[in-house]
């Protein structure tokens, strides 16, 4: 394995003024060399661009599928989960900000080949990898190389990500996907520009590319943040264009907003704004939206979408009670329900469990 800071990184090309350009994402970075791009872990070093974080990770652990969010993508199974540092965005609200805004690439601690990450996925019995904590955008190339370790070992893989993204390292990237929770931070450009330095469209472009172009599982997660983008015609417009643009059966995940970051001054998310949420999401046509990082049974259990019956009733990552034939559907009314189910549900439940893996 090439070390971090020789490895060569695609999706780049020179420009006429001697700069190189970053096209892996709309925030198309031109560098001298010895710069680094914004999401600081893409560098120009010997007149090309290199990933300094390839075989480098924040932390290994083993989480719940629930936890991504992931709804409906083999409930109760457990997926080891790391990241690197670094992002490509800059939202002010970020509840990762000590990894994704790390500079500090000695906080790197743990090494690991993806073979070495497929194989302890294996031996701690995961039926999945997920690239999370930072957004797995940024060091795409490990990424897919551990992508294809897993699935040679018949492990299934995640991408926890905002969706920025250029065409084709989107559909590279998601070439080696198995399934992504895409972080639709707002439905107004505005907001993406002033809070995370991005724009929306290039996200909605990715969502698109999901449903229509791919076979990869797709839910999405709005985190609602009290004065910014948790009024309800800009709920009432996102969950009319999902419904249009995606169809109905994307599962939605409203998140519950906490002071961090560069807005320690925003109020937490109110319960009440997430179930209202809810509310509006269902009313406009979606089948399974959720609330999170909140106690709500309700709004954490899937319900059929044809006869309404509970299906999966969780409480937080526990799974009790689960309902479903071993084809995916209802045994009430025999109607499918959306998403990947084995013929058993997984019973991993609230546990994290923090592990080292060997390079």
């Amino acid at each position: 394995m090439k070390t971090a800071d020789t490895y060569p990184a695609r999706y780049w090309h020179a420009i006429d003024d001697g700069r190189i350009q970053c096209d892996l994402c709309p925030r198309d970075c031109k560098l001298h060399e010895g710069q680094r791009g914004a999401c600081f872990v893409r560098m120009r070093n010997n007149d090309q661009m290199v990933l300094t974080t390839y075989g480098r990770s924040s932390g290994f652990c083993i989480d719940p599928i629930e936890k991504k969010p992931l709804h409906h993508f083999y409930p109760g199974s457990s997926v080891l989960s790391f990241g690197t540092a670094g992002c490509n965005l800059a939202c002010k609200f970020c509840q990762n900000w000590d990894i994704s805004k790390s500079r500090d690439m000695d906080s790197l601690m743990d090494e690991a080949s993806p073979e070495a990450i497929a194989r302890a996925a294996e031996q701690h019995g995961c039926r999945s990898v997920a690239f999370t904590y930072n957004d797995p955008v940024i060091f795409a190339e490990y990424a897919m190389d551990v992508a294809d370790a897993c699935h040679a070992r018949g492990i299934q893989t995640v991408a926890v990500t905002a969706g920025y993204m250029h065409e084709q390292a989107r559909r590279d990237f998601y070439s080696k996907i198995d399934a992504a929770n895409v972080d639709l931070k707002a439905f107004t450009d505005d907001f993406y520009f002033k809070l995370t330095s991005a724009h929306l469209q290039p996200v909605l472009d990715t969502l698109v590319y999901l449903v229509h172009e791919t076979k990869v599982w797709l839910e999405i997660t709005t985190l609602l943040i009290p004065g910014h983008n948790d009024a309800d015609a800009e709920i009432t417009a996102m969950c009319r264009w999902l419904v249009k643009e995606l169809g109905p059966d994307v599962p939605l995940h409203f998140s519950a907003f906490h002071p961090d970051h560069k807005m320690l001054d925003v109020a937490a998310t109110p319960k009440a704004t997430l179930v209202r949420a809810r509310q509006i999401a269902i009313k406009e046509g979606l089948h399974y939206v959720y609330v999170g990082n909140v106690h709500d049974s309700e709004g954490d259990t899937t319900f059929c979408p044809h006869c309404q019956a509970t299906l999966i009733e969780r409480d937080w990552y526990n799974i009790l009670q689960y309902d479903l034939t071993p084809q995916g559907c209802c045994p009430h009314c025999g109607g499918a329900i959306a998403g990947h189910f084995a013929g058993e549900v997984g019973h991993f439940g609230c546990r994290r469990i923090p592990i080292n893996i060997g390079a």
